[in-house]
């Protein structure tokens, strides 16, 4: 599967990184954290939007997108040096069906994982915990999966 890219909104990485393509491991062999989008609201009841998550996490942030975050009172950078930050976009979710979009989730998470970087998830609702949970029980690898939502 190629990058997802523009589902809801212009194709960007998260605060300027490298783009990657999860299902291309070869794409981000030397990544320590790979950040996948999981834009998914089929599991909520009367407030729908958090599909729009992701992209409005990678939107956010009023500096240059130019993979750089120094820390002053640190005296380092955790973008440049520090970690090697990879973004694969979206992970296309579909939304009336939360069985196969956790299912697609769980894939994603396996993969980046299997290949030794850290999965970071911003998502979407709570069902996207699912997927995430799931593949790190059936990970053989020590990463841990973390998961953030808007």
């Amino acid at each position: 599967m190629a990058r997802y890219g523009p589902q809801y909104g212009p194709d960007i990485t998260f605060l300027g990184v490298p783009r990657c393509t999860w299902d291309e491991p070869a794409t981000y062999a030397d990544a320590d954290v790979v950040i996948l989008g999981a834009p998914f609201d089929g599991g909520t009841s009367h407030r729908p939007g958090t599909r729009f998550g992701p992209q409005y996490i990678r939107q956010t942030c009023y500096l240059p997108h130019d993979g750089s975050r120094p820390s002053l009172a640190l005296r380092v950078d955790g973008l440049q040096g520090d970690l090697t930050v990879y973004d694969a976009g979206d992970v296309e979710m579909f939304s009336g069906d939360a069985e196969r979009s956790v299912r697609d989730l769980q894939r994603a998470v396996q993969t980046v994982t299997a290949n030794g970087a850290i999965p970071l998830v911003l998502g979407g609702d709570h069902t996207i915990a699912r997927g995430n949970r799931q593949a790190r029980r059936h990970s053989t690898s020590a990463q841990l999966c973390r998961r953030g939502f808007a």
